[in-house]
């Protein structure tokens, strides 16, 4: 088996003693090749390039930016059944693909199951989401792992990626700060989206809109946020939308996230295993998948590809 080790070293938990020791315990079952990144987009060019020379599996060190570059990287043109197989050892904060698929946080527990799964040939095909919006190059698409959205949870990712441009590590306690100041610009300044889903009419003035491609939607530390329970791998999107961000609604939206993972109420709009969501707005509003910031657009549509990909799993 021909596998290339895509490395990020500037990953939160990456370190180099790990990857040697991720090296060492691959290239006694493997034929591996290692890639550190050294530039945005880096993962994304070594995984197609890996695709074109018919790897069989390209591995993904880092955290869900490295995964969701290896995965476009691998996608570059398209499912194909000879693509190479995904493997994944988590080195980043959140590791949210990782932890959706059942891989241990822990990279050398992460570890040992990837070299199960080579092992013993266990792997499983899962679907993915595809965003089309026109800050998105070449207009192939956008895939993403878990999860994508327009408006605060994207104003939230852009803060985050602004911080760590200064010199700030990613955290649970650097994301609720930059959360708290968007959401209260959105209540000074409301965005208004309108979303459109299979089979339905139009959802207007919708103040913000996330889309699932599996649970949980995110970990805040160690705990799984979940927005959108019934949504996995093996089906559609899930959408949740809020009708306001007004105070009292989004407090007891929280709250119901926090206790129950299963929200519900008058203001919100929440689908599951849908093919698409269409999103519309007058004016631009931040876009992210997977924790990535894409820049700001007034239209994007969200879609459903079933078994877009194969990633090596424990039995």
């Amino acid at each position: 088996m021909r596998a290339l080790l895509v490395v990020n070293p500037q990953a939160t938990t990456t370190t180099a003693a790990g990857r040697d020791v991720l090296a060492h315990a691959l290239a006694s079952d493997v034929q591996l090749e290692i890639v550190q990144t050294s530039y945005r987009g880096h993962a994304a060019d070594a995984a197609s390039k890996a695709a074109e020379d018919g790897f069989d599996l390209v591995i993904a060190h880092g955290g869900d930016g490295t995964v969701n570059e290896v995965v476009n990287g691998i996608l570059r043109e398209g499912p194909r059944p000879n693509k190479p197989m995904l493997g994944v050892v988590p080195g980043g904060s959140a590791n949210v693909f990782a932890g959706a698929l059942g891989i241990p946080r822990d990279p050398v527990e992460a570890t040992h199951v990837l070299l199960q799964s080579i092992e013993h040939g266990t792997k499983r095909r899962i679907g993915l989401g595809q965003v089309f919006a026109d800050v998105v190059e070449g207009g192939r698409g956008r895939w993403f792992t878990f999860n994508a959205g327009m408006g605060l949870d994207a104003d939230v990712v852009a803060g985050v990626e602004k911080k760590r441009a200064k010199g700030r590590n990613a955290s649970p306690a650097l994301y609720l700060s930059v959360a708290f100041r968007a959401y209260a610009q959105n209540v000074r300044k409301p965005q208004h989206f309108t979303v459109e889903v299979p089979g339905e009419g139009q959802f207007n003035d919708v103040g913000m809109v996330f889309v699932s491609n599996t649970d949980p939607w995110t970990y805040f530390g160690d705990r799984a946020i979940q927005l959108n329970p019934s949504t996995s791998f093996d089906g559609g999107l899930g959408l949740t939308a809020l009708k306001t961000l007004r105070v009292p609604t989004v407090g007891r939206y929280v709250a119901q996230v926090l206790a129950t993972g299963n929200p519900k109420g008058g203001n919100l709009v929440r689908r599951d295993d849908v093919g698409y969501v269409r999103v519309k707005c007058e004016e631009p509003a931040n876009l992210q998948v997977d924790g990535d910031f894409l820049g700001r657009t007034t239209a994007v549509e969200f879609r459903a590809v079933p078994d877009a990909l194969t990633v090596a799993t424990h039995g």
